[in-house]
């Protein structure tokens, strides 16, 4: 009976242990919503004209426009505001992966923020050394594909030819 007893207080004090070690990794998740509820990422279109504030996953949280932006076609506009969107939101993602990462990263042998590389790469066809990750400046949006592209053939009808 007490080779019984003994075995589960070693179980128990195992236990114990696990418990301890789970609260010590976990001890900055309350930190780690404060930091998210305050990420911020801003992308900026090549020429200026758009700026593009988003936080935590991805949400867009302020698009401004220069006067510039209003003088330009209203789908080179469309397109100048979605690619720096898109990138606003890549990156506070791209953030928010970093954060988890040095949060719980080690307690669950994962990282988030190549996970999420990888797969916006995967996404965008590119590589992931491509892909921005600034975390104190903003980032600089890919210029949009021109709606006047010799291409794009959507505007046109038989009477253009």
């Amino acid at each position: 009976m007490s080779a019984d007893l003994e075995r589960l207080a070693a179980e128990f004090e195992k236990f114990q242990t696990r418990i301890k070690q789970a609260e010590v990794k976990f001890s900055g998740v309350a930190d780690m919503q404060d930091r998210l509820a305050d990420l911020e990422a801003v992308a900026i279109s090549p020429d200026r004209s758009v700026r593009v504030t988003a936080g935590a996953g991805g949400a867009v949280t302020d698009i401004q426009l220069t006067p510039d932006a209003t003088r330009l076609p209203s789908n080179a506009l469309a397109a100048t505001i979605m690619a720096t969107l898109r990138e606003a939101v890549a990156e506070a993602v791209r953030k928010q992966a970093g954060i988890v990462d040095e949060t719980v990263g080690d307690a669950f042998g994962i990282n988030t923020a190549d996970q999420v590389r990888e797969a916006q790469a995967e996404a965008l066809g590119t590589a992931t050394g491509d892909l921005a990750s600034h975390h104190e400046e903003p980032v600089v949006a890919r210029r949009p594909v021109r709606s006047d592209d010799e291409d794009d053939f959507s505007q046109d009808t038989l009477y253009d030819r």
